[in-house]
């Protein structure tokens, strides 16, 4: 059994955005920034800029460093589908992330989870 020492540390919350624009969801400089903004939002502080990688099947892997956690994004066009993932420090508000994503991509569709890590 493992004895827990307080609140947990990190939060992790993802979403998954349908009906997003193929043209972004092929474009790394657009959904770096749309990370950015979006660390911004929710008050949250970036190691580094972020890691831009191109997939198979014309998907993108983009991934940004925070000081305690990371959030990370994969496209995948022929769906048109955004996954977001973000693990952060406990007490910030991942849901102002998730919700620029939503506004930036003009999408309704979103399907969302949150848990407690650590």
């Amino acid at each position: 059994m493992i004895e827990a020492h307080g609140p947990p540390p990190l939060t992790h919350r993802t979403a998954d955005f349908r009906g997003a624009p193929a043209a972004i969801l092929r474009d790394g400089t657009a959904v770096a920034g749309l990370l950015l903004s979006a660390a911004g939002a929710a008050g949250l502080s970036t190691f580094e800029s972020p890691i831009i990688r191109t997939l198979p099947r014309e998907g993108l892997a983009v991934i940004v460093l925070l000081d305690l956690g990371h959030m990370s994004v994969h496209t995948i066009p022929s769906r048109d589908l955004l996954v977001l993932d973000l693990l952060v420090a406990a007490g910030r508000d991942p849901q102002r992330a998730v919700d620029v994503f939503a506004r930036k991509l003009g999408v309704t569709e979103a399907r969302a989870a949150r848990l407690d890590r650590g």
